[in-house]
């Protein structure tokens, strides 16, 4: 896949990968695919309109994603009121991973992210004029005070925090019953992303760490973050856990587990890479 705000000049007319959204849900062909495509198929038309879909139509707000070798990938935003025609459906993001090809669900994910950016930026913050989009770059200007809006993320930071062959896990009131994860929290201003996982751990249960190492990234839309992983190593205090955030904290043997996220999750690839390790 390559990033693109415009259609490349003379290129060859593809179909084209359409990547309709609703909030965090994307359009789906429920139809049985092709054994490469992977568990479900997006739809391809050369235009919007050759999707037969009511209501949806040239006028559609759409966002130019780039190509997925040589065909063209464009998002567009659809209402929850829209009536899609069989073999349509709608389906979370959530859901589709796994389902979709990697190389496809990276770029929904994309796609869900730049749609809400669009949908959320229609008028300046500032002055309430209608914003501009540039077709050079993916950023939006109003034509009044020239204030410029580019999509927007929210760094947070995940950890692993570890005691030899033991991990510190937690869990939110908002988790699935039993289910344990790593610590995590957003970046605040002014902080080193060091010292946001310092800060977090200290807050969610009252531990110091040491020996801090970068472990990998991964987007996660939901709405618009992106979590940055670290490792870092038990240096001292008791399990205290924030009575807020924190429901229940405690340190695991890597032998002995408790329900934990699910592959999708970088939260997921730490707490795999300390069990292999």
């Amino acid at each position: 896949f390559v990033p693109a705000t415009t259609p490349r000049q003379g290129a060859s007319k593809r179909p084209t990968w359409w990547f309709l959204c609703c909030g965090s849900k994307v359009v789906v062909c429920s139809a049985k695919p092709a054994p490469s495509t992977g568990g479900c198929v997006l739809p391809q038309a050369e235009t919007i309109t050759d999707l037969s879909i009511q209501e949806l139509g040239h006028e559609a707000r759409t966002q130019f994603l780039g190509y997925l070798g040589d065909q063209p990938c464009i998002a567009a935003e659809i209402t929850a009121d829209i009536t899609l025609p069989a073999p349509f459906c709608l389906q979370s993001l959530r859901s589709l991973h796994g389902e979709l090809r990697d190389d496809l669900f990276a770029i929904a994910a994309r796609a869900v992210q730049l749609v809400a950016w669009d949908r959320n930026h229609q008028f300046c913050s500032r002055c309430g004029t209608s914003m501009v989009q540039s077709p050079n770059e993916r950023t939006k200007r109003c034509p009044s005070c020239q204030l410029r809006q580019y999509p927007q993320l929210s760094p947070a930071v995940i950890m692993l925090i570890y005691k030899g062959d033991q991990v510190l896990l937690a869990r939110a009131p908002r988790f699935r019953p039993g289910m344990y994860s790593v610590l995590a929290g957003f970046v605040e201003p002014g902080e080193s992303l060091e010292e946001t996982v310092i800060r977090e751990v200290r807050e969610e249960v009252g531990v110091e760490i040491k020996n801090i190492q970068y472990f990998g990234s991964q987007p996660w839309p939901f709405p618009k973050s992106l979590m940055i992983g670290f490792i870092a190593e038990y240096a001292s205090g008791s399990i205290t856990p924030d009575p807020v955030e924190i429901e229940a904290a405690q340190w695991f043997h890597k032998s002995d587990l408790p329900p934990v996220p699910g592959e999708l999750s970088i939260a997921r690839k730490l707490i795999d890479w300390f069990v292999q390790a």
